[in-house]
């Protein structure tokens, strides 16, 4: 079997042709590699590295075992107004959610504002990515997801919600969107698997044993905490909210009926929900209006004051930082997906990415 050396650096085209190619070699349709390599490499491109490629083998799994549909007929099961329900079908997260998020903008753009429910999905993948889509088309974008059980509650000492991301992504006039994308834990647990196959401890006050104790050891965490610390009730809410717009709302799974994104069923569809938002700024204000409102806003925002050695950004600003990086300088694989592509590539010929020419350090 061949090695990647931990500091190759691979192209994000070749990034994007190995895990389309990997994709289709499973069966996948056509729209569902094109959506589910357009999500996972929107978080790689980002450097939000837990929902990137390093997702790419769990999704090959779940496409072989069953429990994501390969050629699914996503379609609208009802609608009133600016109003949408989606059934996915379990389809892949990605399909299902940049096809609602696309009907959203729709209908905003129709009625001012878009709202769309999904039904028999799967994993949500990066949220940004799809509030990202909306801001693109320049309407506010908001995204809402729920997963199975790996949160305590603040003081609790047994998993009870996801890590329910939720996500707002804002145009602005001539420059990248405002996007906030956030787990409503403390971090997401494809970060502590990060951790585990990079070695690395975890901050303080993210993650628990089986006992509800803190602990940075990623190999010992039984699960996550919620966002907030000391005032972790404010991060177990926010999931709260989440959890209600896109499992209540839905029809679908609560995240402790949600059966664990690990297996070792991977036959069974996990029926989940995940709910979308579009809003178009010119039905409040008049687009320029808005946009000298945004403007004003970011300018003030990045250059207030900051303490020493500090730097005050944006939401988002890192991630377009990030992203600009990484298009001169490709990506490097952890250790664990280095290893997986390596396996992926025999099982399907799919010939491995190619190294990035190194223009400048990231």
């Amino acid at each position: 079997m061949k090695h990647v050396d931990p500091s190759t650096r691979f192209a994000l085209a070749e990034l994007v042709r190995f895990t389309h190619g990997v994709l289709s070699a499973t069966g996948a349709d056509e729209a569902t590699a094109d959506a589910a390599t357009r999500a996972m490499m929107h978080a790689t491109r980002h450097g939000v590295d837990s929902h990137g490629i390093r997702l790419l083998p769990h999704y090959v799994q779940a496409l072989e075992g069953g429990r994501i549909n390969k050629r699914p007929s996503v379609k609208a099961v009802a609608g009133f107004g600016a109003v949408m329900t989606l059934d996915a079908d379990h389809a892949h997260g990605a399909l299902a959610t940049y096809t609602a998020m696309q009907n959203a903008i729709e209908l905003a753009g129709r009625f001012g504002m878009g709202a769309v429910a999904i039904r028999n999905t799967s994993h949500f993948g990066p949220a940004g990515a799809y509030s990202v889509e909306a801001a693109n088309q320049g309407f506010i974008g908001i995204s809402f997801a729920n997963s199975d059980s790996f949160v305590r509650l603040h003081d609790g000492a047994e998993r009870f919600h996801g890590t329910n991301p939720i996500s707002v992504a804002v145009p602005t006039a001539g420059a990248n969107p405002w996007l906030l994308d956030m787990a409503t834990s403390a971090v997401p647990f494809n970060r502590v698997l990060l951790y585990r196959s990079l070695g690395k401890q975890l901050p303080d006050a993210v993650a628990s044993d089986g006992d509800g104790i803190d602990t940075s050891d990623a190999a010992a965490t039984e699960m996550l905490a919620p966002l907030g610390a000391a005032f972790g009730f404010k991060g177990a809410a926010l999931a709260g909210i989440a959890e209600i717009f896109s499992a209540v709302l839905t029809g679908m799974r609560l995240s402790f009926d949600i059966a664990p994104m690990g297996g070792p069923d991977f036959a069974t569809p996990r029926e989940m929900g995940a709910f979308v938002m579009a809003v178009k700024p010119d039905a409040f204000v008049d687009r320029e209006t808005f946009y000298q409102g945004m403007a004003r806003y970011l300018e003030r925002l990045r250059g207030s004051r900051c303490r020493q050695d500090g730097q005050v950004m944006a939401p988002g600003d890192r991630e377009w930082k990030v992203a600009e990086g990484r298009e001169r300088n490709g990506v490097a694989l952890d250790p664990a997906t280095a290893s997986a592509f390596v396996e992926l590539s025999e099982r399907y010929r799919v010939p491995l990415p190619g190294q990035a020419r190194i223009a400048a350090p990231e």
